[in-house]
């Protein structure tokens, strides 16, 4: 077994996929697994790196890159998003990949993790312009997706509409019809009913069985939010109807306030106008770091990786933290919650309402049978319902926290398949 360096988190910049690896290595450490099944997990099996060349609206001719990462297809085909950011990178795309592979196994869902990115910056583009990119990237990496293969889904700067232009371009490639090949579609072009707000609702979920485990009531209690993309205005809206204060709401433009709390009705009216939070009825002004240090019961981290670091996490007041970004907490931040006793549900649980619900439109595709928004809520909840208490129980197992406890639980169930299948010819 290799050492975990938790040293190399020091002496390097952020970066998520170092995360993600030492995450992994302290999972493979409690569960002492063999050399030749760690080695085959620490690493993505394909990374795939697309140049696509177009013509703008405006005449000019532009070259994006784009990636597309595969990390385990062992117990099914790959399964992740698919980001256009000026930001992304490969190894973003890694980590993404890898906690979408132990995200679908602690789900126990018969998928992998994938994750797709774009290098670009879609609010300076047309609709044309995105279509014309879209097409070409389906192109470029048309040869590893397939519903067999890898299933992408939407993710930051991307949505329904993109997800049915992946869908036209690769239907066009095989020669017929395949709503499988993608998930999160429009309901026209094959979607599933429930969709739309389904991170969000397996938040939501997970938060109610919490409250169950941790015999703490949630009506009444005091929520901030970081980012109101439709993970965060989704599970807002389901925490406002319960009983909840939705008392601070930060996205990438602002943030605002309210000791009383926001009416989220209200305030999605005016982010369908404004685009943003800020300036809604001249609530308080609050940034990202003032938000985290805030007095609330409930802190959810619902925009990108790092929010949540060894700058801020002692300053946390928060009973409960509930990831809906993916990776929003670093490891040395994870060291200070757990010194705190603060309950982290972690993202790879937290926010595994998408991928379920993405699961069940890919069977609802392959097997042309489509269920009604209450079948899929029900069956969201009860996977959502059974994975939460499998975490739980692993935590008590191995008198850990949830996030290592749900590790744990991810990679032996991954490596158990690894193992079955055996050394010969998985590669």
């Amino acid at each position: 077994m290799v050492k975990i360096n938790d040293a190399k988190l020091r002496q390097k910049k952020y970066d998520p996929f170092i995360e993600a690896t030492v995450q992994y290595e302290r999972a493979a450490s409690t569960l002492d697994l063999e050399p030749w099944i760690y080695n085959r997990l620490k690493f993505p099996e394909k990374e795939l790196t697309v140049h696509m060349t177009i013509t703008r609206d405006d005449g000019k001719v532009e070259t994006y890159t784009g990636y597309r990462v595969q990390h385990s297809t062992t117990r099914g085909p790959g399964k992740g998003g698919i980001r256009y950011s000026p930001d992304a990178s490969l190894s973003e795309c890694k980590a993404l990949a890898a906690w979408m592979t132990w995200k679908t196994a602690v789900l126990d869902l018969p998928l992998g993790g994938a994750k797709g990115a774009v290098i670009c910056n879609p609010p300076e583009m047309t609709e044309s312009d995105l279509e014309k990119l879209t097409k070409e990237y389906t192109y470029s990496i048309k040869d590893i997706i397939g519903p067999n293969k890898d299933i992408p889904a939407p993710d930051v700067w991307t949505n329904a509409r993109t997800m049915a232009w992946i869908c036209d371009a690769y239907s066009r490639y095989v020669g017929h019809f395949e709503p499988a090949v993608v998930t999160g579609k429009p309901l026209e072009c094959g979607g599933s009913k429930g969709r739309s707000g389904a991170t969000g609702l397996g938040m939501y979920y997970a938060l109610i069985e919490a409250s169950k485990h941790l015999e703490y009531p949630l009506e009444g209690k005091r929520i901030a939010i970081i980012g109101y993309g439709n993970v965060g205005a989704s599970i807002a809206q389901l925490l406002y109807n319960y009983g909840c204060k939705i008392v601070a709401i930060t996205d990438i433009y602002g943030g605002i306030y309210n000791r009383n709390g926001i009416n989220i009705p209200e305030l999605d009216n005016y982010v369908a106008r404004a685009k943003t939070v800020s300036g809604f009825k001249q609530h308080d002004s609050i940034m990202n770091e003032e938000l985290i240090n805030l007095k609330c019961d409930i802190l959810l981290p619902c925009a990108i990786e790092g929010m949540i670091n060894s700058k801020n996490a002692d300053k946390i007041k928060a009973r409960v933290i509930c990831e809906g970004a993916n990776g929003p907490t670093t490891n040395e931040a994870d060291e200070i919650l757990n010194a705190k006793r603060i309950f982290v549900i972690p993202d790879i649980l937290a926010n595994a309402g998408g991928v379920t619900v993405s699961y069940l439109e890919w069977i609802q595709d392959l097997q042309k049978y489509f269920l009604s928004e209450e079948e899929v809520n029900e069956r969201c909840y009860r996977m959502m319902q059974r994975a939460f208490w499998d975490v739980v129980r692993a935590a008590d197992k191995h008198r850990t926290d949830m996030r290592h406890a749900a590790y744990i639980l991810a990679v032996q169930r991954v490596a158990d398949s690894v193992r079955m299948f055996g050394r010969i010819g998985r590669n």
